[in-house]
């Protein structure tokens, strides 16, 4: 495992989103697995739209407690509030964990490709339409505040009623065995000097992807 060096672009979201997409298109391109961490969600977009140009049959899961749907927030189209507006005008998208949107975005939700969180709460078979809509090749964006503020209060904007841990390697388990997941990324933790188990759980978090996307050879159980 190598970490790269920050991408540092402060001049406009659109600078630091073409900023990321071309750092991450460098890895791609020596065919190296790409995980991409960032405090604001729209650092999502610019992995995206690399992963697309170098994967077909891609499809978007994004795991997050907001719809991110808006065209536009405060002035730009590359706010976290838009970054599935932007996904979708690159690849199909199917959002999971989803308990908060605007008006707006409400009549741009695709039906049986956004599962929300109380349809998770209510009931399994979710489980097996989310995965009957996905293509063999799937770009993970994970917004930490998808989860409950009871194990993740270290994010931004915190909703609640959230996914749970065990509920969410299971989904992610579930997504890895049934398509290639070709890259990640892990958004939204705002660290907390006080409180340090967010922060530990998000690193949890990213060893259990890297672990579903590279050990084949372990019974699924002990993952």
């Amino acid at each position: 495992i190598h970490t790269a060096e920050p991408v540092l672009e402060n001049e406009s979201p659109d600078a630091m989103v073409q900023a990321v997409h071309k750092e991450v298109k460098k890895y791609l391109n020596r065919n190296k697995f790409t995980v991409t961490l960032g405090g604001e969600h729209s650092v999502s977009i610019g992995a995206i739209q690399a992963h697309a140009k170098k994967f077909e049959d891609l499809t978007i899961v994004q795991i997050d407690a907001h719809a991110d749907l808006r065209d536009e927030y405060m002035g730009s189209k590359y706010n976290h509030a838009c970054v599935m507006a932007r996904a979708k005008e690159i690849a199909p998208c199917i959002q999971i964990g989803i308990r908060s949107m605007s008006v707006e975005e409400s009549f741009k939700l695709e039906p049986g490709r956004i599962f929300l969180a109380r349809d998770i709460n209510d009931s399994e078979n979710w489980k097996y339409d989310m995965l009957s809509t996905l293509s063999n090749n799937v770009y993970i964006t994970f917004d930490l505040d998808a989860l409950d503020p009871s194990i993740m209060p270290s994010t931004g904007t915190p909703e609640p009623g959230g996914l749970l841990w065990y509920e969410t390697i299971e989904i992610l388990r579930r997504i890895s065995e049934k398509a290639n997941i070709v890259g990640f990324d892990v958004v939204e933790l705002a660290p907390n000097p006080i409180d340090k188990a967010p922060d530990f759980l998000a690193a949890k978090l990213i060893y259990k992807l890297l672990t579903y996307k590279f050990i084949d050879n372990i019974p699924r159980q002990e993952k």
